[in-house]
């Protein structure tokens, strides 16, 4: 099979899927919006890492590896599910005073941090990607692009509220699937020429591997903004969607490494985005363009998502005192600190732990709801305490996989 048909078949593919994306009908409904902001959270440039280090961490064991982490994935999302259900009716009546409301209030404090470095670090890395192509590495300018970015988002959050700026997410992520559909295509013939040969044996499994998959939790990272976005869409559409973009999200992690399988050993030795793109263009040489730009939808579709995520997270930790707008604002203008104050390349090994951190917090507020309200039973409560120790494990010695 030639280069020419693949290549073919993934252009193809890619704009199949895209143009469905932005012109079907249900990417109008609010059901699709709702889920585009998760989903392009989740989908960021995690996507494009995994591959290299579960192949060199777990080699042909590589897939497996990813579902054992997009289960603890899921259970953390089934767990803020439950808190959109029964621990926000609680939060909204309850004292600013009480135990419950400090806790809350902490782990929000925790993840606004951390949305701010992702949403710098996102957009940093997306301006990195576009300076390539005139050959530059000037901060300076990347930090211009990254301000130039959140401003612009900023002008339409104002215009015209969140509905705006998500449709940039859902554009972004309706190209980004559309690139990703076409890798996909692309890997499956490429199985189909080389027959499967290239396979790898399984690494052996030890305590490192395990943290290191633990560490993987960012790359997995971004159902949980829906849980602030009450302002939009009420909880049962947020449960709903958050869990159909946990599920669109896994189906496409899982089946890129089985695809990629063949490619595995080849993906041990490398690392990063740059590691796949070798990858993609050892399959066919115009892959590589779609690897750079999947990279660039995803960063952008991604710091779109938490941008809105932090908005949200805003406005409930002011009570609703600020709105959206506002709220976007404040989450715009706190990226712009850590872009031009810090290296959000080294600070997002902080940021990966934040989110672990609060998971964890949303385990503890999960287990007070369910025994002081009887919402769950005993053996969902353990459940929440076990998700809730591992996510402590990744905060105090998860090796972060993401930078």
């Amino acid at each position: 099979m030639g280069d020419h048909l693949i290549i073919g078949a993934a252009v193809v593919t890619g704009a199949a899927v895209a143009l469905t994306l932005i012109f079907a009908r249900f990417a109008r409904t609010d059901s699709w919006l709702a889920t585009v902001t998760p989903l392009a959270s989740i989908i960021g440039s995690g996507f494009l890492i995994c591959g290299p280090l579960l192949a060199r961490e777990f080699g042909s064991m590589a897939a497996p590896a990813m579902i054992a982490l997009l289960i603890l994935a899921f259970t953390v999302g089934s767990i803020i599910r439950f808190n959109i259900a029964h621990a926000e009716p609680v939060l909204a009546e309850i004292s600013t005073h009480h135990p419950l409301a400090w806790t809350a209030r902490t782990g929000q404090g925790v993840l606004a941090a951390a949305y701010a470095v992702s949403v710098a670090y996102y957009l940093k890395l997306l301006a990195m990607f576009c300076l390539r192509a005139i050959d530059s590495q000037s901060l300076l300018l990347a930090n211009s692009i990254v301000s130039a970015i959140i401003a612009v988002l900023g002008l339409l959050a104002f215009s015209g509220g969140l509905r705006r700026v998500e449709r940039v997410a859902d554009a972004s992520v309706s190209l980004k699937l559309g690139l990703i559909a076409g890798m996909l295509v692309a890997l499956g013939l490429d199985w189909g020429r080389t027959g499967g040969t290239g396979l790898i044996p399984a690494a052996p499994v030890d305590g490192h591997s395990l943290l290191l998959l633990l560490g993987l939790i960012i790359t997995v990272q971004g159902f949980e903004t829906s849980r602030y976005m009450g302002e939009s869409y009420d909880a049962e559409t947020r449960i709903r969607t958050m869990r159909n973009a946990q599920i669109i999200s896994s189906v496409i992690y899982v089946l890129f490494l089985v695809l990629l399988t063949p490619r595995l050993g080849q993906a041990a030795d490398t690392q990063g985005v740059a590691g796949v793109l070798d990858v993609m263009e050892s399959v066919a040489p115009f892959l590589g363009a779609f690897v750079l730009a999947a990279a660039v939808t995803s960063q952008l579709s991604a710091a779109v998502a938490d941008s809105i995520g932090s908005t949200g997270l805003a406005v409930e930790l002011s009570r609703h005192r600020l709105n959206t707008a506002t709220g976007f604002l404040m989450a715009g203008a706190l990226a712009l600190v850590v872009t031009w104050t810090t290296d959000a390349l080294q600070v997002i090994a902080v940021a990966s732990r934040a989110f672990a951190l609060f998971y964890a917090f949303q385990c503890a507020i999960a287990i007070w709801v369910a025994r002081r309200a009887g919402k769950a039973g005993l053996a969902r409560q353990l459940l929440f305490l076990f998700v809730g120790l591992l996510c402590l494990v990744a905060v105090a010695a998860g090796a972060p996989a993401e930078g």
